[in-house]
């Protein structure tokens, strides 16, 4: 007696091959990690009415320390949302300014911004009360 094996489900679809849309969620995931960050958001923010200098910057943003901020502002460089112009004065003046790319990413950073501090406190009533119950 022979036995064969037949597939049982060969009315189903192949397998869905991967969206090419998501493809890259590790790329836009780095993107949003960068414009996401707390300090990001601040520098967006404080540099969209205008160019400012690196300590205008620190003055502007409560509790951001020199070595953060240098590192936010290199980082929003890189990737093309904040341009650093050097003046040749003595000592020498340095201005950060948003891009086009930046520009682009302030109002809907702004909007973020706005919602945050429009909803701290029932955040902040949330928070304490999933504390209380003790499941954190």
């Amino acid at each position: 007696m022979d036995t064969y094996l037949k597939p049982t489900h060969t009315g189903l679809p192949a397998s869905p091959r991967p969206d090419p849309n998501h493809a890259d969620c590790r790329g836009v995931a780095s993107v949003l990690s960068r414009v996401g960050d707390k300090w990001s958001v601040f520098v967006i923010m404080m540099l969209g009415d205008g160019p400012k200098r690196f300590n205008e910057l620190k003055r502007m943003i409560n509790g951001i320390s020199q070595r953060m901020l240098t590192l936010t502002l290199r980082g929003l460089e890189r990737d093309g949302l904040v341009t650093r112009t050097i003046f040749p004065t003595i000592p020498p003046r340095v201005d950060y300014e948003l891009t086009d790319l930046g520009r682009g990413l302030s109002r809907p950073v702004e909007a973020l911004g706005k919602w945050a501090m429009e909803h701290l406190a029932q955040i902040e009533a949330a928070r304490a009360q999933f504390d209380e119950r003790g499941e954190n």
